[in-house]
């Protein structure tokens, strides 16, 4: 059994590796006071520091979790490991050769677990790096210089090759000292029909590190046709291997990340290398899963969290990466940082478009582009018609919860108002009532969002129905002035259909705003109008009934067509009054409905399209300002 560590070696690892060296290589750190440094604390999740690091003392300390110690317990907690294995990397990292006491040095074959996976990976690591030299590499080496990648690049990112055959790797480790069931449990090897066999064969090798530098995993490229298969190939889960809490070069841009508060999450191993040789070295990726709440601790940590930190999301163009960006804005909220979207506009990923366009080109993508929350919510937007009442209010109700998620009241208000313009609603304040109704709600309910359906109140009627009720619109009631003028004038094309044709048929089912109404001018349409009901209105009301498609609609028609109208004297002028109140509301709906897409139009600058409805808007203003003056002689 291995003897324990001298005390004389334990105290010189101690003293030669600084505690702040250590903890910034997992968070960032910044001036306390006093000589303290503080951060975000890595075992506990909070939104502000209560971490503090003291170099003089060489202890840390969480006022939150209370968690404490010096280096040793530091990374022996953080990293999971035994007393023995801390001080052994401690050691090791500074060039330590350590005593044991009950005679000898520790065997290698009793090391700690995590000690000799990672051991085994780094020498894994550098056996890929020296086959990418070989002949049978050729077609690696290949792939990286078509892709815009020189040896001096692969060699800064650590890139390899596995060899083709089935145990090349598996028998050198062997011959390093690892048993066949450590080089199982590495994920390095898997088991064969006669025995440990490579898992990676005739791929490109990308060493996966962690924060602290170790490699603790591998992602492989496909090369070749006769592979079968998947295109990329990472490790599997190990004790040392969680691919939902590491981050594809972060070891690399950590430094940058903290120094800048900034990071730049890209999709795949060679965007990470593209967007690092462009000048981008705050570039991190997943490694074949989701960007999730793991990925966010680890950026969190780095970034301090801090209102000024900023998390660029750059995804392909196409669906799947769309999709993406969306499962990215579902954890937005667990940021206090600003996220943004980047896509390229010919929908080229940066390692394509640094092959294209060169290093300032990707420089130029990472700039922040698009708010997050404005690209999910632009996806959502996209998917009706924002022309009808009824596309913008089904587009509120979809796109309201996802504001009403946004937890800071001040950023939640001003996106509200966003959001209002790009539906083209110029009632901004009933969207950020909707929107501060809806947080209530998910705050009254412990955050499990919106209230249910039927809990909703009635939509705004000046914006339509909600989705959810758009088939049989707003209740009928004659207090309404618009549904009392458009039953008058049904009522009217019913009754006395002389006194209102022709104009009456050249009105449309949108002109009334009542789906019931609208139903029933639809069947006067298909009747022929209500000029065909002149010369006999007993066959033309038997038409009209023949139209309607059930029973509801039938019964409307009867009741229209029996109701007295409610003016004593109906004549002419009587009947040019209804005309024109069911004509100039319909034009005033239309005259805001254009206003609203002049608003959205002027948030995206298309100059062609903003002329023609800028010209749609004044031909719309004329004709309802005619009809206010001229009355029914303007029809």
């Amino acid at each position: 059994m291995a003897g324990r560590i001298n005390d004389e070696d334990v105290k010189a690892v101690r003293d030669a590796v600084p505690i702040d060296a250590v903890v910034s290589d997992y968070l960032q750190l910044r001036n306390a006071g006093g000589g303290n440094l503080k951060g975000l604390c890595p075992f506990h999740d909070e939104k502000s520091p209560s971490f503090q690091v003291s170099p003089s003392k060489g202890l840390f300390h969480c006022f939150g979790c209370q968690e404490g110690g010096d280096t040793i317990a530091f990374v022996m907690k953080i990293d999971h490991l035994t007393f023995s294995e801390t001080v052994e990397r401690l050691a090791a990292q500074a060039g330590i050769t350590l005593r044991y006491e009950e005679g000898g040095y520790n065997p290698t074959s009793q090391r700690g677990e995590r000690i000799r996976l990672v051991e085994a990976h780094k020498i894994a690591a550098q056996f890929y790096v020296d086959q990418l030299e070989s002949p049978e590499a050729e077609i690696g080496r290949k792939f990286l210089a078509e892709r815009g990648f020189d040896q001096a690049a692969a060699a800064h990112f650590g890139v390899g090759y596995s060899p083709a055959g089935w145990d090349h790797l598996t028998r050198f480790l062997r011959g390093k000292g690892f048993t066949d069931k450590e080089l199982i449990l590495s994920g390095i090897s898997q088991e064969g029909r006669r025995g440990p066999i490579d898992r990676f064969r005739g791929r490109l090798m990308w060493p996966i590190r962690d924060i602290s530098g170790e490699v603790v995993g591998f992602g492989a490229r496909k090369l070749r046709d006769d592979d079968n298969g998947p295109k990329y190939l990472n490790t599997p889960e190990t004790p040392i291997y969680k691919k939902g809490q590491v981050l594809y070069g972060v070891d690399l841009a950590k430094k940058e990340i903290a120094k800048t508060s900034r990071a730049v999450v890209v999709e795949g191993y060679t965007d990470v290398m593209a967007c690092h040789l462009a000048g981008v070295t705050t570039a991190i990726a997943t490694c074949g899963t989701a960007f999730g709440g793991d990925h966010i601790k680890i950026l969190r940590r780095l970034l301090m969290d801090n209102g000024s930190a900023r998390v660029i999301f750059t995804f392909d163009g196409d669906a799947a990466g769309q999709k993406a960006a969306l499962r990215a804005f579902e954890d937005d909220q667990k940021f206090a940082a600003e996220t943004y979207i980047a896509i390229a506009p010919d929908g080229m990923d940066p390692c394509e478009l640094r092959l294209a366009k060169g290093d300032g080109a990707v420089a130029d993508l990472v700039e922040p582009r698009t708010p997050l929350f404005e690209f999910a919510l632009r996806q959502i937007v996209g998917r009706y018609d924002l022309e009808t009442p009824a596309g913008r209010a089904a587009a509120l109700d979809e796109s309201a919860p996802v504001v009403a998620r946004i937890k800071n009241s001040g950023a939640q208000h001003e996106v509200a108002v966003q959001l209002a313009g790009m539906l083209g609603i110029l009632d901004t304040q009933f969207v950020v009532k909707r929107v501060a109704q809806l947080a209530r709600w998910a705050r009254d309910r412990g955050g499990r969002g919106p209230a249910p359906q039927q809990q909703r109140p009635q939509q705004n009627q000046q914006y339509g129905p909600s989705a959810a009720s758009a088939h049989s619109g707003p209740a009928l009631t004659l207090r309404s002035p618009a549904h009392r003028t458009e039953r008058e004038l049904l009522k009217l094309a019913l009754q006395r259909p002389e006194l209102v044709s022709p104009a009456f048929d050249a009105y449309g089912v949108d002109e009334f705003t009542a789906p019931p109404y609208a139903a029933v001018r639809q069947c006067i349409e298909e009747a022929g109008g209500a000029e065909a009901g002149i010369p006999e209105s007993q066959t033309y009301l038997a038409r009209v009934l023949d139209a309607a498609p059930d029973d509801t609609v039938r019964a409307m028609v009867t009741e229209l067509a029996v109701e007295a109208i409610l003016r004593k004297t109906v004549d002419e002028m009587y009947a040019g009054i209804q005309l024109v109140q069911v004509r100039l509301r319909a034009v005033d709906r239309r005259i805001r409905d254009v206003q609203g897409s002049l608003t959205r139009l002027s948030a995206q600058g298309d100059p062609a399209q903003l002329t023609a409805v800028q010209n749609e808007l004044w031909v719309l203003q004329q004709y309802a300002q005619a009809l206010r003056e001229r009355g029914a002689d303007a029809l």
